[in-house]
């Protein structure tokens, strides 16, 4: 039995490499595909150091710092692959990894990280934010994300099978896709961590700075909020403005890209990590949790399924152990008034609490879970090439 496992891109370290990670320890002798493979040599651990098979976007100019100005050119692309000599192919998919051509006699299994979000329901925000939204350009581009918006359609139909990374994206897939989902596995999250750590007076968010994530609303609300403290961890094109906006503030330090060991280090004594963005899932609130940080966030998307809310209902069972709490307008003024209802409810906010929460996303669990899908979904495959050994088992 031949697997190949197909991504979008191998750029940096995020959520979806770490999902990639886990596959690769589940099926460590299958052959990996990308669109692009800039991964620096320090990073390679994450795959195993395994060579890479990638597109013919590798090579064109300017493509390891500017290779999403290709995204026109990837539906095309991702379809040059050949996959001939394999049995399964697994594609882990947020923008066109699923859009790989198989055969009948081939199993295409996608985990689904997220129909392509600049395509679908954050098309205007995207070109607003970028100032492409005026003009004969903004008339070009739009007619651009339409033809990639019906090749992600009809591109769907080539999966046989679609795990969603959260129910949130289950309920996208069945939006645009018109496909109902097998199953929602949940991503990997490091769990075997300090967590009982003496807290500091700071608060902590961390991702890349790119429009969606919400930094800059972050960073607004803290410049009114003088007296409290921020700390921002990550790297990205909205990096520069950042550094710009708070240049002159005492209370927030904008760190850029640091390694994971720093990060963990701010995770484990920060007051509380904040998220401002509707993220498709959500890691790194998940990883704040794990080493017992409770979560303040936007009350959209994964969020809602990995934070115990303050509020969230009498019915809710786990309102006695709450792990974050929710701001429901995406406004520094609603950040800034749930921060404050955070600091008169803290000591409901326990360490044991939010990293009992956490435990649930473990690795492991990921791994018993992805697996066994896949065997499954072989096992009732009607092919003859694919035969399942006891070993393999």
């Amino acid at each position: 039995m031949r697997i190949a496992i197909v991504c979008d891109w191998l750029v940096t370290i995020g959520g979806a490499e770490k999902v990639l990670e886990q596959m690769l320890e589940c099926f460590p002798d299958a052959d990996l595909f990308s669109l692009v493979d800039f991964l620096p040599e320090n990073k390679r651990k994450i795959i195993k150091h395994k060579a890479v098979t990638t597109s013919y976007i590798q090579k064109l100019p300017f493509a390891k710092k500017k290779f999403r100005n290709y995204l026109l050119f990837m539906p095309f692309s991702i379809e040059q692959f050949d996959f001939i000599d394999y049995d399964v192919i697994i594609s882990s998919s947020h923008a066109v990894a699923k859009g790989v051509l198989t055969g009948p006699n081939q199993l295409h299994i996608c985990y689904c990280h997220s129909p392509i979000r600049y395509a679908w329901d954050l098309q205007n925000q995207y070109l607003r934010e970028s100032h492409l939204n005026k003009g004969f350009k903004t008339v070009i581009i739009r007619y651009l994300l339409h033809k990639i918006r019906q090749w992600d359609v009809s591109s769907s139909n080539r999966v046989d099978h679609f795990i969603a990374n959260s129910n949130f994206i289950a309920k996208r897939i069945n939006k645009y896709y018109r496909r109902a989902i097998d199953q929602v596995i949940y991503p990997p999250v490091l769990t075997d961590v300090k967590w009982n750590l003496p807290r500091e007076d700071f608060y902590l968010t961390a991702s890349r700075m790119v429009p969606y994530k919400k930094v800059d609303l972050i960073v607004d609300a803290f410049l009114e909020m003088p007296q409290r403290n921020l700390v921002v961890i990550g790297d990205g094109p909205g990096l520069k403005n950042l550094l710009e906006k708070a240049r002159n503030c005492n209370n927030i330090k904008i760190l850029g890209y640091r390694e994971d060991e720093i990060l963990h280090d701010y995770l484990a004594k920060t007051r509380a990590f904040i998220t401002a963005a509707e993220e498709d899932f959500g890691i790194l609130p998940v990883e704040a949790q794990a080493f017992g940080a409770p979560v303040i966030a936007l009350s959209r998307g994964g969020a809602l399924e990995s934070i115990v809310g303050m509020n969230m209902g009498k019915n809710n069972a786990n309102t006695a152990k709450p792990t974050g709490v929710f701001f429901h307008e995406q406004t520094a003024a609603s950040l800034i008034q749930t921060i404050e209802s955070f600091e008169q409810n803290q000591a409901i906010f326990t360490a044991k609490n939010c990293h009992d929460n956490a435990v649930r996303f473990s690795k492991d669990r990921f791994r018993l879970e992805f697996k066994q899908f896949v065997l499954d979904k072989i096992a009732l495959f009607d092919s003859n090439k694919i035969t399942i050994s006891p070993a393999q088992r």
